[in-house]
């Protein structure tokens, strides 16, 4: 189906910013997990485990703090870059969407709940299903996922 835009004029605009769009999402969602990571990063760990995963009763709780480290630490840096965007962002989403799940019964003013991770996972995922697009390494290098 082929809309007609309501100004013309503006089609070439709306076709330069459609991947310049893409790449904007892509690199403010890889950067906004850095945040969560680089905490858990310098704080170790042993205190990630403790603090992330076994007061939540998560188990094998230090292996599991390797993981969530390395996704919102090298995980966000390469989403950000679109460097193994699709592997990366897959495997944030899969974090995201236990975080939720674990907040199921809970919904924001109530307390912590699941609108943020769930909103987060599905970021990840549109980014997965779109890869990291013309603005990205992977697309440099010519090879993804």
């Amino acid at each position: 189906m082929n809309t007609k835009l309501l100004f013309p004029g503006l089609g070439p605009f709306y076709a330069w910013a459609e991947p310049v769009s893409w790449a904007l999402v892509r690199i403010t969602a890889g950067l906004m997990i850095l945040p969560h990571g680089v905490p858990k990063m310098l704080a170790g760990l042993g205190p990630t485990a403790a603090f992330a995963l076994v007061k939540r009763g998560i188990q094998p709780a230090e292996p599991l703090a390797v993981v969530l480290i390395l996704l919102e630490t090298l995980g966000g840096l390469c989403v950000a870059l679109g460097l193994f965007t699709r592997f990366f962002a897959a495997g944030i989403a899969i974090e995201m969407s236990v975080i939720a799940y674990e907040y199921k019964s809970k919904f924001g003013w109530t307390g912590p709940g699941y609108e943020h991770p769930l909103m987060w996972a599905l970021v990840m995922l549109a980014i997965v299903l779109r890869g990291g697009g013309p603005y990205s390494l992977d697309r440099k290098l010519g090879r993804e996922f």
